[in-house]
């Protein structure tokens, strides 16, 4: 069940991005699909992708030698299978120089970034401390704006030099559109975030759920990057889930869906953040666990300190021994369960990842929680759905928010006019 998210797939020549090709890579052009081929594997010989992608030798050493050509590739020698005379073998790779896109992570205490490059490395990093309160989108970015100067600064570039912004946040995100309908970032609803960032800051961006960043994350750079089908369940301030089919991100048809810690676990429930009532993240949520706290623990004397400091007392009565507390602890964990199920039910994923900072009480998990998972499913246990747990940082999410712009840089960079057959 213990797992850890793995930037090292990220690492120079070990490549990024999707090692399995999605139904819909033949609609792709042909030199879009050896450019993420070599970018997935970190190098490629010519024959490899020959072989892999079912195109002649001749064509790829011409688009290969188009992509050389125009910056994007570039030849190294590999070591030799065997000792012996002749010219050393050469294989493919990204250059990373052709391009960097930013990821950013806004959430309620910090704001974290990365810079990364077209070869998928992470290059820089920056964390903006903020404040719970929700604000209005010019508030965030004018947030954002610092941000982007500490990590700008630490790359020695400027705005300019960017290709692509990613962006994910907590809420309900029409990714086409860069509306956020609904965040508890935001002060507001149905807010145009996506064009009041660019209008401001001159740079594409790419609007997402958090939640999508983090599934993002594993699929380029972690345990998803060879599986084709899996799901991301992230407990937090609140409780997201983003799910790969087919080796690709799904959004459903309006970009909105999966919004696990928002389907329904009890009629006219605990009040839910976004102003409903029985949402499962009602009971999982920051928030949730610190409102039981308050009234099972007369935690009164905390209201007025920061959620993280209720948090952190409820854990450390629990680890004491706290009856009270572990019964917090345990009802969340049964409400998970719950929560877990539905999705097994609903897509039947080879793994769940489970993510976030609420990852590190382990009192969540007190008692059968898996079982109980396995128990409310119709596969009572006969194809078990894996469930791992992954102490996914801040910096995870930003990558992810990273691979999210490259993803959409490299396909308008191979969409337009510069190549010339």
């Amino acid at each position: 069940m213990d797992g850890e998210f793995d930037l090292s797939k990220g690492k120079p020549g070990a490549g990024c991005g999707p090692l399995l090709a999605a139904d819909s890579a033949s609609s792709k052009p042909l030199r879009q699909r050896i450019f993420e081929y070599v970018r997935a594997h970190g190098h490629a010989a010519r024959a490899d992708i020959s072989r892999a992608l079912g195109v002649s030798p001749g064509s790829a050493t011409t688009l290969t030698a188009e992509l050389i050509q125009n910056g994007l590739l570039r030849e190294v020698a590999q070591a030799p299978k065997e000792q012996g005379r002749g010219r050393p073998p050469v294989a493919l790779e990204i250059v990373p120089d052709a391009g960097r896109v930013a990821g950013i992570k806004i959430s309620h205490r910090h704001h974290t970034a990365t810079l990364t490059d077209f070869a998928g490395n992470m290059i820089a990093q920056a964390v903006l401390e903020t404040t719970q309160k929700a604000k209005r989108v010019h508030d965030v970015l004018d947030e954002l704006n610092h941000l982007l100067k500490r990590l700008l600064k630490k790359a020695d570039c400027t705005l300019a030099d960017l290709n692509g912004i990613g962006i994910g946040m907590p809420g309900i995100i029409a990714h086409g559109e860069g509306i956020v309908r609904w965040s508890p970032i935001l002060s507001e609803r149905d807010q145009p975030f996506g064009t009041a960032f660019r209008d401001r800051f001159g740079v594409d961006v790419y609007l997402e759920n958090d939640a999508n960043m983090l599934t993002l994350a594993e699929l380029w750079f972690g345990a998803g990057r060879d599986m084709s089908d899996f799901a991301v369940v992230t407990i937090e301030n609140g409780v997201g889930m983003g799910l790969v089919l087919n080796n690709r991100l799904y959004r459903g048809s309006f970009g909105m869906g999966l919004e696990l810690g928002h389907t329904k676990v009890q009629i006219d429930g605990a009040l839910c953040r976004c102003g409903q009532r029985g949402c499962l993240e009602a009971y999982l949520g920051d928030y949730a666990l610190a409102r039981e706290a308050t009234t099972a623990l007369g935690f009164g004397q905390y209201q007025q300190s920061s959620m993280k400091g209720i948090l952190d007392k409820l854990f450390e009565e629990a680890k004491l021994g706290n009856p009270a507390a572990l019964t917090i602890f345990q009802r969340a964990g049964r409400y998970l369960a719950l929560g877990l199920s539905n999705v097994m039910q609903l897509f039947d994923p080879a793994l769940i990842i489970l993510s976030g900072e609420r990852m590190r009480y382990d009192y969540m998990f007190v008692g059968d929680v898996i079982a109980d998972v396995q128990a409310l499913t119709l596969s009572r246990g006969d194809q078990p759905c894996k469930i791992e747990i992954h102490n996914s940082g801040d910096l995870s999410w930003a990558h992810g928010a990273s691979a999210l712009a490259l993803a959409a840089v490299t396909d308008e960079m191979f969409s337009t006019d510069r190549w010339t057959a």
